[in-house]
């Protein structure tokens, strides 16, 4: 009864609407509901990371920093295997992987997982980001959103995006750049049927983040830039692009765990405790840093004396240039630390930090020389986009996202300059970003490949069951005279029992048709061969696909519980997939009449 809900809704939405306008109502709602969660999320951290820094401000040496992040990784930890039995889906990889191989369609409970076990993780001063839970929630509203109204895959890839949008647009009051996130990461596509439902999505988060959240998350103030500073952008414009790639490298191997062979709850305190410590020495890396990101845009740099050891000691240029420097090096690794240990969080807001400081110590060394003066503030913003671009690969998501939280559209050449250099020097050494190296890597799901509309296609309606079966004990001569009454160029070799045992290509056997001297014994087991590959009936046709890429053939059989079926040929499979691109397109289009 219950499955027969979703069916029913949708008959009657398509007699009151039509396909298009209600895949906008759709992003409106998955818009409000995605912003909302964002909201929620990032003003429970901020609230839980104040109290934290309240208390560690009565105690001697902020000693309460080294069992926090342990604290809160714990927790998680124990919510993920007790209450939520393993079945969150970290990070935006999953996303992809749910996009290419499972229809889109990502489980429920990662609409309240995230919320829960990130806001422990970071809240308690975890070193990583909000972000990435922040899209997670939002693209589990929008799946599951379809999933109820029972739409198309296609249609729910663009609320995931729609949901990605909004919780990007909601925490960062940018709705430009969070479209231009979920097309250039998620979706990786440009066209006018997915642009608009998630400007609306992204558009709706931004009014819920003004309603009930009205604090900007940076503030920059900004007369523009000076044409004196531009070697020294295109330098942190190299710089961007190596430290980009030293964070996928060092993110990457972190995150994917650390002390494996160690029991989940002793590898959280331990690496949370690990974590910790360094965080006593680093206080700036607790927590998300957007505190003392904000002090360093606002041309504070003596606000990273605050709580630390070496209060003393940063009174000197040098020392404190080594300090900025350690900075940029050491949140990467505590990021990885906080994730590979078990807490949820992103490399979004940690990939930023590292950029912000490493324009910091650009300008910062610069001025130093007092050859020169390079506007701090300019610089650390600039850095941000610098590394985002080189580890998401997104140059205009980068480029807007900086522009619209600083308020600086003055800087656009700037952002234009470093973002596109970073990026060149990422492409150079990782052709894909982070998530997608992981994917090719680990799960061997590429970018390129359409699994979604692949596996739209039912295997069944690609077969080719007119064949013609023969047994291998038919003599050859009798093969022969059977090729005058067929027009087929391949031949199934099966028992009595309907198994496969061979095949026989015409084009292999084409130059001895005519030879009067064929051996009157000479029966079919010795001219048949073995298919390259055989397709099981229950394959997925996204790995059949694959199949015939990389044996490089155009025609293999299929089989099912050991039967033959028949042939599948790659040259059908193209069509049918051409197919369903164009039926899928034209669903997806907000401009044709459905």
């Amino acid at each position: 009864m219950l499955n027969s809900v979703p069916y029913k809704i949708k008959k009657w939405r398509l007699r009151q609407n039509s396909q298009r306008n209600f895949l906008i109502y759709c992003s409106v709602f998955v818009g409000f509901f995605g912003g909302l969660a964002a909201i929620a999320l990032k003003f429970l951290v901020h609230a839980m990371e104040e109290i934290s820094r309240n208390i560690s401000a009565h105690l001697p040496y902020h000693i309460i920093y080294v069992f926090l992040p342990a604290l809160g990784i714990f927790l998680t930890v124990s919510y993920q295997h007790l209450i939520n039995k393993d079945k969150i889906q970290k990070g935006i990889g999953n996303i992809l992987a749910n996009i290419k191989r499972n229809h889109s369609n990502i489980r429920y409970n990662n609409i309240y997982s995230h919320l829960v076990t990130s806001s422990l993780t970071v809240g308690f001063g975890g070193s990583s980001g909000l972000e990435a839970p922040i899209v997670s929630t939002g693209a589990a509203i929008g799946s599951n959103t379809g999933k109820f109204f029972n739409l198309s895959p296609y249609e729910k890839t663009i609320l995931i995006a729609a949901g990605a949008s909004a919780g990007i647009a909601a925490v960062f009051n940018s709705p430009i750049a969070g479209v231009l996130f979920s097309l250039e990461i998620l979706l990786g596509e440009i066209s006018i049927p997915t642009f608009i439902p998630l400007l609306i999505a992204s558009a709706t988060g931004v009014v819920v983040s003004k309603l009930l959240y009205s604090d900007q998350l940076f503030h920059l103030a900004t007369e523009g830039w000076a044409m004196s500073a531009l070697p020294f952008y295109i330098v942190l414009g190299l710089f961007s692009g190596w430290i980009s790639v030293y964070i996928s490298k060092v993110g990457g191997f972190l995150e994917r765990g650390i002390l494996k062979k160690q029991n989940r709850y002793v590898r959280a305190l331990a690496g949370g405790l690990f974590l910790g410590l360094i965080i006593m020495v680093f206080p700036a890396l607790f927590g998300e840093g957007y505190h003392y990101l904000q002090a360093i845009l606002n041309g504070n740099i003596n606000a990273l004396k605050e709580e630390s050891f070496f209060s003393a000691w940063l009174a000197h240029p040098i020392v404190m240039a080594g300090f900025i420097a350690c900075m940029v090096f050491m949140k990467i690794i505590t990021a990885g630390i906080t994730i590979g240990a078990g807490g949820n969080g992103g490399t979004f807001a940690p990939t930023m930090f590292t950029g912000a400081f490493l324009g910091l110590f650009v300008a910062f060394s610069v001025n130093q020389t007092g050859l020169v003066h390079l506007n701090t503030s300019n610089f650390v913003a600039v850095g941000m986009a610098g590394a985002l671009s080189g580890v998401l690969h997104a140059p205009l998501t980068a480029i807007f996202l900086i522009a619209e939280i600083t308020g600086g559209y003055v800087l656009f050449i700037p952002l234009m300059i470093v973002s596109s250099i970073s990026y060149i020097i990422a492409r150079l050494f990782n052709p894909h970003n982070m998530y997608w190296h992981d994917l090719i890597h680990e799960k061997n799901i590429h970018p390129d490949q359409d699994y979604d509309m692949l596996n739209a296609i039912g295997i069944s309606s690609l077969i080719n069951k007119q064949f013609v079966g023969i047994s291998k004990s038919t003599t050859v001569k009798d093969f022969y005279k059977l090729l005058a009454g067929t027009t087929v160029n391949i031949f199934a070799v099966i028992d009595e029992a309907g198994r496969l045992e061979g095949i026989i290509l015409l084009d292999q056997i084409r130059k001895n048709l005519f030879d009067a001297n064929i051996p009157d014994e000479e029966t079919v087991a010795d001219i048949m061969t073995i298919p390259p590959g055989i397709i099981e009936y229950e394959q997925s046709v996204s790995s059949v696909m694959d199949l015939f890429d990389t044996l490089d053939v155009w025609l293999l059989p299929v089989t099912r519980d050991d039967l033959f079926m028949g042939f599948i040929s790659k040259s059908t499979l193209l069509a049918r997939y051409r197919e369903e691109f164009i039926r899928q397109n034209k669903e997806a289009d907000l401009f044709i009449k459905h």
